[in-house]
């Protein structure tokens, strides 16, 4: 197994890309990773325009603080920025894109040594009641696919990390819409 790992997300302000790299850093702890960091990459940038978050786990200390270059894992909180940026352009060969998308992995037509995964973090959030001031939030349920896909971090430590976040109602929808987002998470392996 490797002792560090890369990831970038990519989503529009307000999504909840942020929210999404530090609860997912925090269940990266949990999972005996003792180096984790999250960078997001915006300036004062508008709800909804593309940004990103680079982050890194590693089983020690992390002494590294510039973008992610080369990720092992690609997430994206828009399907919409598929055609706005090339978000498989460096994946490592065997990396992992999850994408949030009603879309089965095969008709994104993203091809590539690499395994694809999605789910509809969108309608998971809503059905589970994530949604502010008309704003469906898919920083949680994003996290599903990604557990599914990528067993580096699991979904109980994902779990873990989201109740040290929320409590009471806000608690029970975030878990929700990571539940019914990990459930229908639809992976495409990378051929061999």
């Amino acid at each position: 197994m490797s002792e560090s790992y890369e990831i970038v997300w990519h989503g529009r302000g307000g999504q909840g890309a942020v929210t999404a790299a530090k609860i997912f850093t925090e269940a990266a702890y949990y999972e005996g990773f003792k180096g984790v960091s999250a960078k997001p990459t915006y300036f004062s940038e508008r709800r909804g325009a593309p940004v990103s978050v680079h982050t890194r786990v590693a089983r020690e200390a992390i002494r590294t603080c510039s973008n992610v270059k080369v990720p092992d894992l690609a997430v994206v909180l828009d399907d919409n920025l598929l055609e706005m940026v090339n978000v498989t352009a460096n994946l490592k060969e065997g990396g992992v894109l999850v994408v949030n998308s009603s879309r089965a992995p095969g008709d994104l037509g993203i091809e590539g040594p690499f395994t694809v995964a999605v789910a509809d973090a969108f309608h998971s959030s809503a059905d589970a009641g994530l949604v502010v001031e008309g704003n469906v939030l898919v920083s949680t349920s994003i996290l599903g696919p990604v557990a599914a896909a990528w067993p580096m971090v699991n979904i109980e430590n994902i779990r873990r990390a989201i109740e040290s976040k929320f409590n009471g109602s806000a608690l029970e929808r975030n878990l929700k819409a990571l539940d019914l987002a990990h459930a229908g998470a639809r992976i495409r392996r990378a051929a061999p």
